[in-house]
């Protein structure tokens, strides 16, 4: 008989798993002082990203008809401009834009004897933003890529999106892994002859956000995954 209660707990626990709850340890024994159920409650939302941010890249080389430090740099504020006028076009204002501060690089290459065969002179830049617009943000960056088409050279574009607005969801959220962690010593309860008491202890886990469909990173993907997993242990009572 106790074989059959124990295996009938586990398919309990199993079963009722997928609906976000699920017994984690049963610890019941008639006529004993403390008899008590550990359940763990399960509680997640889909949400979508709040918080976007976009670092642009490129790089002015050195050319035949762009040939002093002067012209250099002169190139960068115009394609710089060019990027800003693309990114205002997308629905960005000038206060969201941050420009980078330019650097030049020079390389020298010499042969085995030590004469030089080539200079390679660079500046690199960069145009960066936060926005809340996350939508126009999406939307921008097959624009910045296309500038190629005109000459700018678009070395890397980096880009995050974020959800920041955690503490607006937490109460709900804790509130129902907390219901859903009752459900499971409900279910066992009844299953056993004893009703679910008052909670002995709790212990609320971290909150974990995910990229939909990826078990780890939060920052690539619009929409995201958050979850908690809530631990309570019940008293239970004789009917």
């Amino acid at each position: 008989m106790k074989t059959a209660i124990i295996i009938g707990s586990l398919l309990l626990g199993a079963g009722i798993a997928t609906s976000g709850y699920f017994v984690s340890n049963i610890m019941y024994k008639s006529h004993t002082a403390v008899n008590t159920a550990e359940v763990k409650g399960l509680a997640e939302r889909r949400v979508k990203a709040n918080v976007g941010d976009i670092r642009i890249d490129f790089v002015v080389r050195k050319t035949d008809s762009i040939n002093t430090i002067p012209a250099m740099y002169a190139e960068v504020e115009r394609q710089q401009k060019v990027i800003i006028d693309t990114i205002k076009k997308a629905g960005f204002s000038d206060e969201d834009i941050n420009e980078g501060t330019p650097q030049y690089s020079k390389q020298v290459y010499r042969d085995d004897n030590g004469t030089i065969t080539s200079t390679e002179e660079n500046i690199y830049t960069s145009v960066f933003m936060e926005t809340s617009k996350v939508d126009e943000l999406q939307a921008l960056k097959p624009k910045i890529s296309a500038l190629l088409v005109d000459g700018i050279e678009v070395e890397n574009i980096y880009s995050n999106l974020r959800f920041t607005n955690l503490n607006e969801i937490k109460p709900e959220m804790v509130k129902e892994a907390t219901k859903n962690a009752r459900l499971a010593a409900e279910e066992f309860a009844n299953y056993a002859g004893v009703k679910v008491g008052s909670i002995r202890s709790a212990l609320q886990g971290g909150f974990s956000i995910t990229d939909v469909g990826e078990d780890y990173g939060d920052t690539q993907k619009m929409n995201k995954d958050v979850r908690v997993v809530t631990t309570i242990e019940f008293y239970l009572e004789d009917e």
